[in-house]
C-alpha cells in the first residue's frame, strides 16, 4: 500500500553567517551624547555697515585736489579704522595715494615753474 501523500520535508534552516570583521578602512560611527544643536540664524537687522566718514571725506578732496589735506585724513581714517573695525579702508588707501601724488606732482610743478622763471632772469631778456 502506497501512501499518497508525499512526505513532509523540514524547511530549510539557512546556516548561521559567520561574523563580519570589522574594516579597519572605515571609521565606525559615533554615537553624540547630545542631539545637534541647530546653528544660531542671525537675522538680517536691515542696519547698514558703519563706514567711516573720515577716509570718504579723504577721497573727496583728493578727486577735487586738495593733496594735502586727503594724506592728513586718510591717516586719521586708518587709525580710526584699525581701531574701530569700520568699513573704509580702501577708501583710505585710495585718498592717501591720490594725495600723495598730488603733493609730488605739485612739488614738481614747483621746481619746473621756479626753473623756469630763473632762466628767463638770468637769460638777459630785457623788455625794451
Amino acid at each position: 500500500m502506497t501512501d499518497p501523500t508525499p512526505p513532509v520535508l523540514p524547511e530549510p534552516v539557512s546556516p548561521a553567517l559567520p561574523p563580519v570583521a570589522a574594516n579597519p578602512y572605515v571609521a565606525a560611527p559615533v554615537a553624540t551624547p547630545y542631539a545637534a544643536t541647530p546653528q544660531p540664524v542671525y537675522a538680517n537687522t536691515g542696519a547698514p555697515a558703519k563706514w567711516n566718514v573720515l577716509s570718504i571725506i579723504s577721497l573727496v578732496t583728493a578727486v577735487l585736489g586738495i593733496g594735502l589735506a586727503a594724506v592728513v585724513l586718510g591717516h586719521i581714517a586708518l587709525g580710526q579704522i584699525k581701531r574701530t573695525g569700520e568699513q573704509g579702508n580702501v577708501l583710505a588707501i585710495i585718498g592717501l595715494v591720490l594725495g600723495y601724488l598730488e603733493i609730488v606732482v605739485g612739488v614738481i610743478l614747483i621746481i619746473v615753474w621756479i626753473g623756469i622763471i630763473a632762466a628767463a632772469t638770468t637769460a638777459g631778456y630785457t623788455s625794451y
